[in-house]
């Protein structure tokens, strides 16, 4: 061994002598050391610049992955909302696997319902389209016929050659195949994040906590999962509501005889999942379908989709959703047009739950602590 190894001259072998005599079985590491003098001019300095690199740099983050990052908090939106349900059946002594396996199956049937019921009708309209594209033809050809006297005045024909041979119609063609294929993909992410979070739900719960710090964390837990059960019922609630209305506007269909009624009972499923404008949008554009069946079933639907809404806002949503998310209606509509204009349609999702989430951090954390200060 050397000198400079073994003498005592060298800092560097004294350290080494400490750390051997600082080790034991129970801690192999050695223990920790005395914190560091937060008020040294040198840690004041470091800690400044490193929090305005750490800044820049969740900046940068945001900017560069917010797109990915609104799919990963939708997948735990997702997977929070189907946790009551994996949870129920798990308490019924069902094996979390397995419990998460049919709560995913149930879904992946409830999509493929859903595409079982659109693609027929479209794939039909198709049809008929291409069908009928001759006789529109002969009708714009002949100058007799009402299409064929607007042809001669502003030249449809001529106008549609012209559209067709526009490049920017290929472009917006190729943009609108690539917006589709994105949303699919996007999708498919979603789902495959949220089984996923599902999966692993108690571990992701119990890892969260774990950064509140000990003394705070009992009541950190309770917080929480009071958060994560009004997010939970607020979601399958709001599923149930889009369910009735479904079945609802089914039998109106059927009995009025308006067009695809699987189709648009589908339609206005998922619309009525976004809040306050959901169902109102879903019921203009069917009763712009049911218009072409006649005038009067135009107007008995639109007369149908305001007494649903008033029975959905004041008997619906008080009973299944208002005694689990109280959330008063000025916050209620504020949040969703803030969520809607920051993340569009997930905002409007998301909203009401995070303002539930945040009106219960204020009444149990916030307003206690400024009314003793």
């Amino acid at each position: 061994m050397s000198r400079a190894r073994s003498g005592h001259d060298d800092p560097v072998a004294e350290a080494e002598s400490v750390a051997e005599e600082i080790r034991s079985p129970e801690r192999p590491l050695g223990p920790p050391g005395r914190p560091f003098n937060r008020r040294s001019p040198f840690f004041s300095g470091m800690a400044v610049a490193g929090g305005m690199a750490v800044t820049a740099g969740v900046v940068w983050l945001l900017l560069t992955v917010g797109g990915t990052l609104v799919l990963i908090g939708l997948a735990f939106f997702v997977a929070v909302g189907l946790e009551p349900v994996v949870g129920w059946l798990v308490q019924h002594r069902v094996p979390r696997v397995l419990a998460v396996t049919t709560v995913v199956l149930f879904v992946l049937l409830a999509l493929a319902g859903f595409f079982a019921a659109l693609i027929p009708p479209l794939v039909d309209q198709t049809i008929r389209f291409v069908a009928e594209v001759p006789e529109f033809l002969r009708r714009l050809g002949d100058h007799s016929s009402y299409l064929g006297r607007l042809n001669d005045q502003y030249h449809i024909e001529d106008r549609a050659r012209s559209l067709m041979n526009n490049p920017s119609l290929v472009n917006g063609l190729l943009g609108s195949g690539k917006a589709v294929l994105g949303a699919l993909g996007n999708t498919i992410i979603v789902l495959v994040l949220s089984v996923y979070f599902l999966a692993n739900f108690p571990r992701i719960r119990a890892a969260t906590f774990r950064f509140v710090p000990h003394s705070r964390r009992p009541r950190a837990i309770l917080i929480g999962d009071e958060i994560f059960a009004k997010v939970g019922w607020y979601v399958l609630g709001n599923l149930v509501i889009s369910v009735i209305a479904a079945v609802a506007s089914f039998i109106w269909f059927i009995s009025l005889g308006v067009p695809y009624p699987v189709l648009l009972a589908i339609l206005l499923a998922l619309l009525d999942l976004i809040p306050i404008i959901g169902s109102t949008l879903a019921g203009i554009i069917i009763s712009l379908v049911a218009l072409t069946v006649s005038v009067p079933v135009f107007i008995a639907t639109a007369c149908f989709f305001v007494a649903y809404r008033v029975i959905e806002d004041y008997l619906l949503v008080p009973r299944i959703i208002g005694r689990v998310v109280r959330v008063p209606p000025i916050v209620t509509v504020v949040a969703v047009l803030l969520g809607g204009v920051l993340l569009g349609v997930i905002g409007a999702l998301v909203a009401i739950p995070v303002a539930a989430a945040v009106l219960l951090i204020l009444r149990e954390v916030t307003f206690p602590r400024l009314d003793r200060a």
